[in-house]
């Protein structure tokens, strides 16, 4: 495997492993052959079922981090999954819209040459919103840039509240978007004005973390003033494009990226104050 980022996470490659076991030996091997991909034939993956070890030693011999190999394995999958229903194929294709791909109404799928940068949900108790979200976005952030600005702004307010859920913080349903932001930085010591030891706290990353979150509510703003579904717009919204999706979308997973990882960071200063406090 060359370095790099995977540019299809495990989740979408074992969700679509887990659906060929309704497929057939001959079929997964066809489809991955017929694509130049041999089975790794070092893997030691086995969960029992013929069907999905096969596919998993196909899906090792794949180099996810090169853009021709993906290519050709998103041709493996669309070709795959059309011997099935569409309420058989849903978790897959959320999966691969997360990863940035695009489907084609004839069922192709499309491997995007500019993808967002990945949030990290590993570990959090209830990460269905935030998953619903991105899912909008991807699917939206092209072609329709009100749904993106729209869904942006709710991926914000979803990881806010998701961070204070996690801190074990109330989350109250009438707050504003600006006091969530706040709160949440709060719970996560990112806040500009919270007394935190080593880089955190120095001058020039509270600078920073107040930037961000000024940014974080812009976004929520440029919904609020009708560019952003959720709220009616007096008329058309004039001037809108994908330019001021991509806009909105990049500020909101900068903040909730930054967010998530300092949630996750074991060695975060939030997490030693925890400690000092429940002591």
């Amino acid at each position: 495997m060359s370095p790099g980022r995977d540019l299809l996470t495990s989740t979408t490659r074992g969700r679509f492993r887990d659906l060929l076991a309704g497929s057939s030996y001959g079929r997964i091997s066809a489809a991955f052959q017929d694509e130049g991909f041999a089975p790794n034939p070092e893997s030691s993956w086995d969960d029992g079922s013929v069907r999905r070890t096969r596919t998993q030693q196909y899906l090792e011999a794949v180099d996810w981090t090169d853009p021709n190999h993906v290519v050709r394995a998103l041709r493996v999958f669309a070709r795959l999954m059309d011997d099935y229903d569409g309420q058989y194929t849903e978790l897959v294709l959320r999966a691969l819209r997360r990863d940035g791909c695009r489907i084609d109404d004839d069922g192709s799928l499309i491997l995007p040459l500019a993808q967002l940068p990945r949030i990290a949900l590993d570990g959090l108790r209830d990460p269905a919103a935030i998953l619903d979200n991105l899912d909008r976005i991807h699917r939206a952030i092209d072609d329709d840039p009100a749904q993106a600005v729209g869904s942006a702004k709710e991926l914000i307010e979803s990881t806010a509240k998701t961070v204070l859920l996690e801190r074990g913080e109330p989350v109250s349903e009438k707050a504003t978007i600006a006091a969530l932001i706040s709160q949440a930085q709060m719970a996560l010591n990112l806040h500009p004005s919270s007394a935190t030891p080593g880089p955190d706290g120095s001058d020039a990353v509270k600078k920073i973390l107040g930037s961000v979150m000024t940014v974080a509510i812009g976004v929520a703003e440029l919904r609020s003033r009708g560019y952003g579904t959720g709220y009616g717009a007096a008329g058309s919204r004039v001037g809108l494009h994908s330019r001021h999706a991509h806009l909105a979308v990049n500020a909101a997973v900068t903040w909730c990226r930054l967010m998530l990882d300092t949630l996750s960071d074991l060695k975060a200063p939030w997490r030693s104050q925890s400690s000092t406090t429940t002591n």
